[in-house]
């Protein structure tokens, strides 16, 4: 098993940064990709970054260029940068952890972080 603890969150104005992390333990040689949704009032959780076990990555379109997802192996620690908030990015976050092939997991994911952008 593995268990994920988001941190970071907050309340800043539109055009500020905030860098969430996501704190891996357990398992952790079985992740494979890990990644960020997030999920607005009212609203289904939606996809924002993913990285892959090899550091590949890619975005959902409404954060491309203002979102950056990395992951440091040596901290087992997932990270989300993002810049120039704007107020539809309000939502919680969800980190997730998808697991290698042959795991005994089906997948991970953390409790999740507010994010509160004010215009």
């Amino acid at each position: 098993q593995v268990q994920l603890v988001e941190s970071g969150g907050g309340l800043v104005q539109a055009g500020g940064s905030l860098r969430l992390s996501c704190a891996a333990s357990g398992s952790i040689f079985s992740i494979n990709t890990m990644a960020w949704y997030r999920q607005a009032p009212g609203r289904q959780r939606e996809f924002v970054a993913i990285i892959t076990s090899s550091g590949s990555t890619n975005y959902a379109d409404s954060v491309k260029g203002r979102f950056t997802i990395s992951r440091d192996n040596t901290k087992n620690t997932l990270y989300l940068q993002m810049n120039t908030l704007k107020p539809e990015d309000t939502a919680v976050y969800y980190c997730n952890a998808q697991p290698k092939y042959g795991s005994t997991w089906s997948g991970a994911w953390g409790q999740g972080a507010q994010v509160t952008i004010s215009s």
